[in-house]
């Protein structure tokens, strides 16, 4: 897919921060310029799509930057087989980059306009490997696992250790921990035996999991 004009400036300032960085893997770059971002987010936001900013979708919730997405996406070093579980599918996005990098990404939801919106979505770029569905995602998807991957877009307070039973062997968690309130460490959680290997590779300010599901949005 070839980004629009007025949005490959956009793009190609995402992919010099990301550079910036680091080495970049190629299939990561084709995967983000594969999506469309901008029809992931209301119209007042597409001359930001490709900010690193947090930006507004509906529930009160937000799309995190795309560096953001970008940082934690390549660190979950995702590989053609794997089936990965994304807990937070906010406006979906993430889930359609990594659908290009994956075999299956199941993406939950405690908010079914979120759900059914990203639906939609993934329908409109005829993506055929993701499950969306509203569920509550706090204690992951212990009946559905194991998993290759397993990414959250909310904060534990915690060492989410219960996520290692649902984690195939040498399987990857990437997750934010920490308060409520205040900064918290993005954790690489790599599944050694019965025990993680923990490497954090970022600091976020991102909302905390919430438990249940919202019972009317």
């Amino acid at each position: 897919m070839t980004l629009p004009l007025d949005d490959r400036e956009g793009f190609a300032a995402f992919l010099l921060r990301l550079r910036g960085r680091g080495a970049v893997p190629k299939a990561l770059i084709a995967a983000f310029e594969a999506t469309p971002r901008r029809g992931f987010l209301s119209g007042q936001f597409h001359s930001f799509a490709w900010s690193d900013g947090m930006l507004p979708i509906e529930c009160g919730e937000a799309i995190e930057g795309a560096d953001l997405q970008a940082a934690v996406i390549a660190a979950l070093a995702i590989e053609p087989g794997n089936r990965v579980l994304e807990i937070g599918t906010g406006s979906g996005y993430t889930a359609a980059v990594m659908s290009r990098l994956a075999a299956r990404i199941v993406t939950i939801d405690r908010y079914k306009t979120l759900t059914e919106q990203a639906r939609q979505r993934f329908e409109a770029l005829a993506i055929g490997n993701v499950v969306a569905r509203q569920a509550d995602g706090s204690n992951g998807l212990a009946n559905e696992g194991p998993f290759d991957r397993i990414v959250a877009w909310a904060a534990f307070d915690s060492l989410p250790r219960f996520l290692l039973d649902q984690l195939s062997s040498g399987g990857i968690v990437i997750a934010p921990i920490g308060p409520e309130e205040g900064e918290q460490v993005v954790a690489k959680l790599t599944k050694v035996g019965s025990r993680f290997e923990r490497e954090d590779i970022g600091i976020v300010r991102l909302q905390p999991i919430l438990r249940s599901v919202a019972a009317v949005i």
